[in-house]
Order: C-alpha cells, then sequence, then structure tokens
C-alpha cells in the first residue's frame, strides 16, 4: 500500500498540506543555522533574541514554500486538475496533482507559477528590509528571507526535470514536438545530465575541503537524479496501458466471505486461497469489502474475537470502477485512494462483474514492456 506523504497539518484552499518526516530535519538545520548566523551579525541580541528569530524565520521560510507550491496548485485547479495534496520535505516542497496537463501550454502556466510567486516573495521581502533596518529583527529576517526566496526561484528554474525549470523546458519541447512522451524523455535526460553534474561538483567540492557543502550538493544530484528517471518511468506506464480498460485486466472471480466469521478465520481463508480481497455479500446482498490491508489494521490479538463485519469497508465507502475506464486513470485512483483493488460494475442492472487489483495492472505493465508491445501513446 501506498502510504501517507506526511504527518497532515491542516488544509488551504482546500488542498491537505502534509510534514514529510525529512523535513524536521532540514528545519533543525536551518534554524541552528540562522541562530547562529544571528549571534555572528546581532551581538548585542539577546540568546532569546537570536533563537526566536531563528524559529521564527524557518516557519516563514517553509511557508514561502507552501505559497510557492499554491501557486502551483491554483493554476493546475484553474484547469481542473486535481491538486492531491502539498508535501514539505527535506528539500522544500511538492504538489501532487491527480494527472498530467492536457497540453504544453497548461504545463508551461502551471510549471511558471511557482518561480514567480517566490519571486513576488523576494521583493516583499526586500521591501521590508527597506522600511526596517537590517539590525532589527525584522530587517534581519526579511533580508535573508528575500534572499532566500529569489535563490529558491533561481534554483527551480534551472531546466533539469522534474524541477520548475525542466518541466518548463518540457513544454517548450512538448510544443515544438507535439509529443508528450518524447519532450518527457528529452527533458528528463537534460535532468539527469544537470543531476550528474551536481553530484561529480559535490564530490570536487568535498575533495577540495567543503565537505559539508560538498556532500549537500551531491545529495541534491542524487535526489534529481532520483526524480527525473521516476518521471521517464512513468512515461513507459502511461504507453504500456494505452489503449486498455478495467475490462482487460479484471478478474471475473469475485470470492465472497460471510460476515459473521471472525478475523482469525478470515486470515486463514486468505491464507489458503492466496486472495487478498473479498466481497462481504450476505444473501447475494453487497454489504461491504474486506481485504489484507483492514486486517492488518486490526491488532493481531483481537483477532480471534472480532468478526469480519465490524471492521470491513461499507457499501457506501467501496470505491468502484466501470469497464470501460481507461486503466491509466483507474491506476492513478486507485493510488490517490490508498486501495489496492476496486470492484467492476456493469451490465443494465449495475451488478458486480468483476475485481480489478493494482497488482494485476503491474503485471500487465511489466509484461508489455518486457515484450515491447506497449502501442503509441
Amino acid at each position: 500500500m501506498v502510504k501517507r506523504p506526511g504527518l497532515k497539518i491542516g488544509r488551504i484552499l482546500g488542498i491537505p498540506i502534509y510534514l514529510h518526516a525529512s523535513w524536521s530535519i532540514i528545519f533543525v538545520l536551518i534554524t541552528l543555522q540562522l541562530a547562529t548566523q544571528y549571534k555572528q551579525q546581532h551581538p548585542h541580541w539577546s540568546e532569546t533574541q537570536h533563537w526566536a528569530a531563528g524559529i521564527l524565520t524557518s516557519v516563514l521560510f517553509f511557508g514561502s514554500v507552501v505559497f510557492h507550491e499554491l501557486a502551483h496548485s491554483v493554476v493546475a485547479k484553474k484547469y481542473k486538475i486535481p491538486v492531491v495534496s502539498i508535501t514539505l520535505f527535506v528539500f522544500g516542497g511538492l504538489a501532487r496533482i491527480g494527472r498530467e496537463p492536457e497540453s504544453a501550454k497548461q504545463e508551461f502556466n502551471i510549471a511558471v507559477a511557482g518561480p514567480l510567486a517566490s519571486f513576488f516573495l523576494a521583493g516583499v521581502f526586500l521591501g521590508l528590509t527597506k522600511l526596517f533596518p537590517y539590525h532589527e529583527m525584522i530587517g534581519a529576517q526579511a533580508a535573508w528571507l528575500s534572499f532566500i526566496n529569489f535563490w529558491l526561484a533561481a534554483f527551480n528554474l534551472i531546466p533539469g526535470f522534474p524541477l520548475d525549470g525542466g518541466r518548463i523546458f518540457r513544454a517548450m519541447v512538448w510544443s515544438a514536438t507535439k509529443n508528450f512522451s518524447r519532450a518527457t524523455r528529452i527533458a528528463g535526460t537534460s535532468g539527469k545530465l544537470i543531476a550528474y553534474g551536481l553530484i561529480l561538483y559535490g564530490a570536487w567540492r568535498a575533495m577540495n575541503g567543503q565537505w559539508v557543502d560538498g556532500v549537500w550538493k551531491a545529495f541534491i544530484g542524487w535526489f534529481l537524479l532520483t526524480a527525473a528517471q521516476e518521471s521517464v518511468a512513468q512515461i513507459a506506464i502511461r504507453e504500456a496501458l494505452a489503449g486498455l480498460h478495467a475490462a482487460d485486466v479484471m478478474s471475473p472471480e469475485i470470492p465472497t466471505v460471510t460476515r459473521d466469521i471472525s478475523l482469525e478465520e478470515y486470515g486463514a481463508e486468505v491464507l489458503r486461497t492466496g486472495r487478498r480481497c473479498h466481497l462481504v455479500m450476505p444473501d447475494g446482498r453487497l454489504l461491504g469489502m474486506m481485504n489484507v490491508h483492514t486486517l492488518n489494521s486490526v491488532p493481531r490479538e483481537e483477532w480471534e474475537h472480532t468478526s469480519v463485519q465490524a471492521v470491513m469497508i461499507p457499501h457506501e465507502k467501496i470505491l468502484w470502477a466501470s469497464p470501460e475506464e481507461p486503466l491509466l486513470g483507474l491506476l492513478e485512483r486507485l493510488l490517490s485512494a490508498d486501495v489496492n483493488q476496486m470492484p467492476v460494475i456493469g451490465g443494465e442492472d449495475a451488478h458486480i462483474i468483476g475485481i480489478v487489483s493494482r497488482d494485476s495492472i503491474l503485471r500487465v505493465i511489466q509484461t508489455r514492456t518486457e515484450l515491447g508491445q506497449a502501442p503509441a501513446a
């Protein structure tokens, strides 16, 4: 199962905001760096002021990152592209959208919105430095925030996919070639080259005594390399699933269990048959769905005394697929909803005709990729 992106801290414009576990690392490091910097540059401040300024500046920095990602999200929502979440992590932030843009223009506008938002914030904080002198807390924090937002915008404009600059580059190639897959591969290659360059530069800095700076740049390069490789891999998935629908991969077998068996008995059934999902249908009437994920959410010592009906997914919360639903969109729905299986309903009486699992889709991707029989996207 795909895990949640982190600790949910709230919603902005209807978009859930998460903190990834890695965020705490960079928050502490930035706070320590800023507190030390303020001590050196403003020795007349008290110890409390140094740390308060460091913590507040770090919070405002990550607020700036959220503002950057919200800019992407607002433009995406303008194009009716759902925004799943915004996650703050060690390198900044990530706005996760529900699908790819439909045109190069949409891609360009969504990508450029983030850097423009950061440049805007850099200007706002620069304006504050004109109102408050640098020796004051507000002036010192505004100066650093102006610099870091300018740097954040400039760094993201590097044409290395999947940075904003890489997405802008992909939009330009997409517009020129009219081929999204080709544009992604070209942009992905540029991202890999820039990533390798950062890794080599970081290694060179480390060998010349700049260990912290060198390791950090190499780490960023490694992250960009991994992200670029994953983005190119997604294109292979798109091509492998092109033209396929839920009916092509669904299993017509619909395993069922009774509602009154214990979880201990259900676990034994799963082990015996290898089936990970069952519908609960007393007297032919759908009551709910039971699967391994739900089973594992209950402590093992409670299995013997807990019935399937007590923990199953109720009928009204089950997600459905239609036989004609494109397989790529169905996979995205499975991932977004964090579920492994989805019943398929069809026919004039809208009855259950099969079940699609994430594993079955992944097997299709693997097989078609190995055989090289994926149709052109």
